[in-house]
């Protein structure tokens, strides 16, 4: 990736928030922001909702005054892109393609072809739909970038990360962005507490252990990991044996049934004795890379003790953040300073020249996994460090790991060129090619993709209905 050239000051940044208006991502990076004391600036919250980006320049204003913040940050609304990224030095993109009810669809027609998805917003079936709405926006995001902040950074949150960070470098090739994700973070957790467990270690944070991690967002595995020269490897042996079929809830997560976001972590152990290598994002998406082994059924999937995420409870969700934001204005509910645990902000003050951190993101394959193609968004490590990224090598992808993460890869590139050509045959070819649908006949198949095609029909492009 070529270097970042020009100097910023890191008390005076002009960070452009595409999606401010969002009711979780930007409170916790506004927390982040004022919580750390060597950067401050500006925050321009764009959102088509300009209403809720109204309401968070209040609620990023109260954070930034808290008494205990480490920095003051200036909170304003943007009318336009334009307006919003023009002389941006850091570009944020965290939206919600369309609403819930496009979600709804996502998530659920397939059922009818009996077709569970636990998560619906990166591969199967719900992915490739939320990926068509998806990438005409993040072409339009892409042209405002190239033409009003052509030198900023961008890192992006929103989903299917992919493909997102996919479009962003198609329609601009020099653009200098990057995906976050925080699966990986929450299995590196799972080691500290497994080495508590198994090895009498406490204490360890994940930050302190080395992984080599390597596949696609979502889709992710650690083929190396250490503590201290200590060899990870075969102690989660130990504790995949141990905990495969009962599944283990110590740790943070607790007990799977209480969150929608949870799981007893068997998906992992399973996938860990099948290939050697422990996969590294939650269970929930996990599965739905794979065949329908984990997901036949809202039955099997809490057998392997995860849970579907109903639309329902998402919109429900959204109504309850919606009052938290009433009483975070109003007052009735203190401004809390607790940091979201993301690297987003440390990623920012890295490539700003105040520190190097090595961290997984999302960006394109440059050869860090030599058998993947090059140029498709992979996730890897990189080093951040003043002016650049340099993505660290993650080695060939095992052979035996190879044929499960290249049909993904391929398959979000017709994806991409599918979208972008608005092209039904090589859309409907790439919808049916996802392993969650190998079980569904091809005229089932059609009429679900016409169908999910017509539920979304107000946010794509007319070529698809010509």
């Amino acid at each position: 990736m070529e270097n970042y050239h020009g100097t910023k000051d890191p008390r005076d940044l002009k960070i452009a928030y595409i999606g401010g208006g969002s009711r979780g991502w930007a409170w916790g990076l506004m927390t982040d922001l004022a919580m750390d004391g060597d950067i401050c600036g500006e925050v321009r919250l764009y959102d088509i909702d300009r209403p809720a980006a109204e309401r968070n320049r209040v609620i990023g204003s109260r954070i930034s005054e808290h008494p205990d913040a480490l920095s003051r940050w200036r909170y304003s609304v943007s009318d336009s892109l334009q307006a919003a990224l023009t002389g941006a030095d850091f570009v944020v993109i965290s939206i919600l393609p369309g609403t819930f009810d496009e979600m709804e669809s996502d998530v659920h027609l397939p059922e009818r072809v009996g077709v569970y998805q636990s998560v619906g917003d990166t591969v199967g079936p719900g992915g490739f739909m939320r990926a068509m709405r998806t990438i005409p926006m993040f072409v339009t995001i892409a042209e405002a970038i190239r033409d009003y902040s052509p030198d900023a950074w961008v890192i992006n949150y929103t989903n299917p990360m992919t493909l997102c960070v996919r479009t962003l470098y198609e329609v601009f090739p020099e653009i200098r962005a990057f995906g976050c994700c925080h699966e990986v973070f929450g299995t590196q957790k799972l080691l500290c507490v497994m080495l508590e467990e198994m090895r009498g270690i406490p204490g360890v944070s994940r930050q302190e252990l080395y992984t080599t991690v390597t596949g696609i967002n979502h889709f992710t595995w650690l083929t190396e990991a250490s503590y201290q020269g200590l060899d990870l490897m075969p102690i989660y042996r130990e504790f995949a044996e141990r905990y495969w079929e009962k599944g283990y809830e110590g740790g943070q997560d607790g007990n799977w049934m209480n969150s929608y976001f949870s799981c007893a972590h068997r998906v992992k152990f399973d996938l860990f004795l099948r290939y050697g290598a422990i996969a590294a994002a939650g269970d929930r998406h996990l599965a739905e890379f794979m065949p329908p082994w984990y997901l036949k059924s809202p039955e099997t999937a809490a057998d392997w003790k995860f849970t579907l995420t109903p639309v329902s409870w998402r919109k429900d969700d959204l109504k309850r953040r919606l009052q938290r934001s009433d009483r975070l204005i109003s007052g009735e509910e203190p401004i809390s300073l607790k940091t979201s645990g993301e690297e987003g902000h440390l990623l920012l003050k890295a490539v700003l020249g105040l520190g190097d951190l090595v961290s997984n993101v999302n960006i394109p394959n440059r050869g860090q996994i030599p058998n993947l193609p090059v140029g498709a968004v992979v996730e890897t490590n990189a080093l951040f460090g003043a002016n650049r990224i340099s993505p660290v090598s993650a080695g060939n992808v095992p052979s035996n790991l190879l044929p499960l993460i290249a049909r993904h890869v391929y398959n979000q590139e017709n994806t991409l060129k599918a979208a972008l050509s608005c092209d039904r045959k090589l859309g409907f070819t790439a919808f049916m090619n996802d392993p969650q649908l190998g079980g569904v006949s091809l005229e089932d198949g059609r009429s679900l993709f016409e169908d999910m095609l017509t539920a979304q029909k107000k946010y794509l492009p007319d070529g698809w209905f010509e």
